[in-house]
């Protein structure tokens, strides 16, 4: 009995073993799901990083494209300032004194030779000639009088010669009729030349008449109103301040030119039709082809300078009287357009090969894009010249990383050194 009790007991699961054995188990599935946990959070955290790291703009140095006939300037020989000035500029005015009935124009407006500008009231000078076109009417009805009485007297002296060969009449009455005859032909002559003067009348009340409509000299651009509707105008400076001399200010735009002073002890190096280069104050990024016109022979003793004339070869809107200009006296004459280099220069450092091709990475919108480019043999110092792919003024990265893509976000506040 001893025996088989003890082999039940040997049979009996020991609850204390399981328990420990259980209490194993949950311990290691927590431990593995932590592990699992903190490797997700590390993969997240990485991949965050790699697209923060993906996304930050990349630091670039950047230059800009120029044309090629921006790229040196070793061949001006001397440089001046001075203003765009205009050969052909009028202040208009009335030729007679009058008050202002219509002004039609405005500053800005272009005018044609011959547009009316302005009307003065015209009633007095309306009624003269009027006056005078009815005068003028009167003689030649005079005139028409005389020739008629004229004729009239020829018929009755050819008659009375008739008569005196017949017997019929004396000789003192055919006299009489041809002396008549002569007489009305006097007096047309006189009457003609009555109507002559009535009709010069009639145009001196035209021309008086037409004074009171201010018309445009030649084509150009209204550049200042000086009159109202209103004021009194008057081509001289009578009345005060209560008189305008002047309606409108024209400008023909095709005449300008630009007034430089050069400094006597420079100005031997001008000379005229000398080729220049001309950069408004208002525009430094556009550089304007032009000559020297004239040296004017005159110097201002107090500036110690000679005024130098020269022509703007290129006429365009953004030019205007009075702007700043400098001018580039240059040594040559610049090639004609045909012979000139088409396209931009850039750094020789901003052309990398990317896929068997010349790449230049230009900056838009603080973004890179490619631009497959072509590169020519010619080169000015440090700088290349290219063809295609580049117009002037964009700006392109300079020694490009080979992280650099299109489409890549860069930071261009660090220029090129």
């Amino acid at each position: 009995m001893t025996s088989n009790a003890e082999l039940l007991r040997q049979l009996k699961i020991d609850k204390t073993n399981r328990e420990s054995s259980g209490g194993g188990n949950g311990k290691g599935a927590r431990v593995a799901w932590t592990a699992i946990a903190v490797a997700v959070a590390l993969a997240a955290v990485g991949g965050g990083a790699w697209l923060w790291l993906a996304r930050r703009p990349v630091e670039v140095h950047t230059a800009t494209a120029v044309a090629p006939a921006n790229a040196a300037e070793a061949s001006a020989v001397l440089q001046a300032t001075g203003y765009v000035t205009a050969r052909r500029q009028a202040t208009v005015s009335a030729q007679i004194t009058g008050t202002l009935t219509q002004v039609l124009i405005e500053e800005g407006d272009r005018v044609s030779k011959g547009q009316v500008l302005a009307r003065l009231e015209d009633n007095a000078l309306r009624a003269s000639l009027q006056a005078a076109q009815a005068n003028a009417a009167a003689a030649h009805a005079t005139v028409a009088q005389g020739e008629a009485q004229l004729a009239q007297s020829l018929r009755d002296a050819d008659r009375q010669e008739a008569l005196v060969g017949r017997g019929l009449v004396s000789h003192q009455a055919a006299e009489q009729a041809r002396t008549q005859a002569s007489t009305y032909r006097a007096q047309l002559q006189t009457t003609r030349r009555q109507a002559g003067a009535a009709d010069a009348q009639v145009g001196v009340a035209q021309v008086n008449l037409d004074y009171t409509v201010v018309r445009a000299p030649f084509d150009g651009v209204i550049t200042d109103k000086a009159a109202q509707v209103g004021e009194i105008v008057s081509p001289l400076s009578a009345g005060g301040g209560f008189t305008r001399t002047g309606v409108g200010t024209i400008v023909d735009m095709d005449s300008l030119e630009i007034d430089v002073d050069v400094n006597e002890a420079y100005i031997g190096r001008v000379q005229p039709s000398m080729p220049a280069e001309a950069v408004l104050d208002a525009y430094p990024d556009w550089t304007i082809p032009a000559h020297v016109i004239a040296i004017v022979p005159a110097a201002d003793r107090g500036k110690a300078t000679v005024k130098v004339r020269v022509a703007l070869d290129n006429k365009d809107a953004r030019i205007v009287p009075d702007m700043g200009v400098r001018v580039s006296f240059l040594e040559r004459r610049a090639a004609t357009a045909a012979a000139t280099p088409k396209g931009v220069m850039v750094p020789s450092a901003a052309i990398v090969r990317r896929d068997g091709h010349d790449v230049v990475y230009a900056v838009v919108d603080a973004h890179a894009r490619r631009r497959d480019v072509t590169v020519t043999s010619a080169a000015s110092g440090d700088l290349r010249l290219v063809t295609s792919g580049l117009a002037a003024g964009d700006t392109v990265v300079v020694s490009p990383p080979d992280s650099l893509t299109d489409g890549s976000a860069v930071d261009t506040a660090a220029p090129a050194p």
